[in-house]
């Protein structure tokens, strides 16, 4: 298969939404700083993160093929909610978001001969109440474990959610329409 992109991510869950519309890639993920700056609203946090993501791989590899690279944040009245520490940190965030509607910004960054190009998808996701045994018992499973926010709503995750208002793929991590409107910029087209 000729590849379309570099994917500059090692998430197998943005592996699997390429996947989902057939693009073709390579990973080669890159490793940054993804620490907060001071005062930093999550909106530009996610857009430069994922905006130096593309960068740190044009960097290392200079390539032919366009350099797609995102960044997903669960964030609620402000702070943003990176990857749970531990089980403790897990169910902190996990209280925080029970029973409340929060944000997920998901940022897509591609660079290529066409320039490099961004995207921002904002949804609104609420989750019901969710009772502390619940909590525990979703720790023990192992998929909070590297999840912003301490959960996937593409797994087992998706029971404490009670609505949804944008993007599905972006809470997953990879808005799709988005992906697909900055890729078509760069000549890759997933339909046709």
């Amino acid at each position: 298969m000729n590849e379309q992109l570099i994917l500059a991510s090692a998430s197998p869950r943005r592996r699997e939404l390429l996947d989902q519309i057939a693009v073709s890639y390579i990973v080669n993920a890159v490793d940054i700083d993804e620490t907060p700056k001071d005062a930093e609203i999550a909106q530009h946090y996610v857009i430069r993160v994922a905006a130096e993501k593309s960068a740190a791989c044009l960097q290392l590899l200079s390539p032919t093929l366009p350099i797609l690279a995102a960044d997903t944040s669960v964030v609620i009245e402000g702070e943003i909610l990176g990857k749970p520490e531990n089980e403790a940190h897990a169910m902190q965030m996990l209280q925080k978001l029970s029973g409340k509607t929060h944000s997920v910004y998901s940022a897509v960054s591609v660079r290529g001969k066409a320039g490099h190009h961004q995207a921002l998808s904002i949804t609104e996701v609420t989750f019901r109440k969710i009772e502390p045994t619940e909590i525990k018992a979703y720790w023990k499973t192992g998929e909070p474990q590297g999840k912003a926010g301490a959960y996937a709503i593409q797994g087992l995750g998706s029971i404490f959610v009670e609505s949804i208002k944008g993007s599905f793929s972006g809470v997953v991590g990879l808005p799709l329409f988005e992906t697909v409107e900055l890729l078509s910029r760069q000549g890759i087209k997933v339909i046709t």
